[in-house]
């Protein structure tokens, strides 16, 4: 008889402890969905992970945990989209506002992408002076260009300088069609273009400090100096903030691809792979 009244004991502990684990775990679940109905996705999905890690044999409890979590990725998914979208908006807007300061030039037989050119510091009349100038692709790269007119010093590289001795120093450009010297019946002259990663910071440099009296060195056979105007510098800066404006843009455009492509997988109810 003992031994009945013993083993109904266990059965009674075992089936408390196996309810108190259940209700432990429907705790978990509980929270989660009220974290999920509040839109706090991140608690949602610290609870269910809690179902798994504490009860891992609580398993009606964690395939409802895994249905909710479905629920929260896609919920989560879609709050992010409206986000970027809102992003997207704002940028569109600042580019629109930054635009007018420049002219959009293409080439229609030569050229697949234009270049915005600032209205300050126009290519065709900067030939005749020993210049910096600037420009931003339709696709967002930024680029410099120095002019050197009537100094033959077959540069390859420049550097920008304040007075306390900060500065910013582009790298070698030496590739043909970038790098080229031509002559009139009066003048040499000499233009480097400085395209992407070829400037190496110039151009953030010059709109940080374009308060600040700026040194342009010309970098070749010998060293050549002169100062930037504040037109140069308006202009350079101009072209800084349209080439960010642009880029932030795709960036935009690609994280809101993915995002999508998320949201497709989850939609169908599969994973993606990593």
């Amino acid at each position: 008889m003992w031994r009945f009244q013993l083993v109904l004991i266990v059965m009674v502990l075992f089936t408390s402890s196996c309810n108190s684990k259940t209700k432990k775990a429907k705790h978990y679940l509980n929270l989660a969905e009220k974290a999920y109905a509040e839109g706090q996705y991140e608690i949602a999905k610290s609870n269910i992970d809690s179902i798994k890690i504490a009860h891992p044999k609580a398993f009606e409890d964690i395939r409802a945990g895994f249905d909710l979590l479905q629920q929260v990725r896609k919920a989560e998914n879609k709050r992010n989209i409206a986000y970027i979208d809102s992003m997207i908006d704002a940028s569109i807007l600042k580019f629109k506002e930054l635009k007018v300061n420049f002219d959009f030039v293409r080439d229609v037989n030569y050229q697949e992408f234009g270049n915005y050119i600032p209205k300050l510091t126009p290519s065709g009349k900067t030939l005749e002076q020993t210049t910096l100038r600037s420009g931003v692709s339709e696709k967002g790269i930024l680029f410099l260009e120095s002019v050197i007119s009537g100094v033959n010093l077959n540069h390859h590289k420049i550097k920008v300088s304040i007075p306390d001795g900060s500065y910013a120093e582009s790298l070698t450009v030496t590739a043909d069609g970038l790098n080229y010297t031509f002559k009139t019946l009066n003048k040499t002259y000499e233009i480097v273009r400085f395209f992407g990663n070829d400037e190496n910071g110039i151009a953030e440099f010059i709109y940080t400090f374009q308060d600040a009296p700026i040194t342009l060195a010309f970098i070749g056979k010998r060293t050549y100096t002169t100062s930037l105007s504040k037109t140069e510098k308006r202009a350079v800066g101009q072209s800084f903030e349209l080439s960010r404006t642009l880029n932030e843009l795709e960036d935009l455009k690609y994280e809101k691809g993915k995002t999508e492509a998320l949201l497709r997988y989850l939609e169908r109810g599969k994973e993606p792979s990593n």
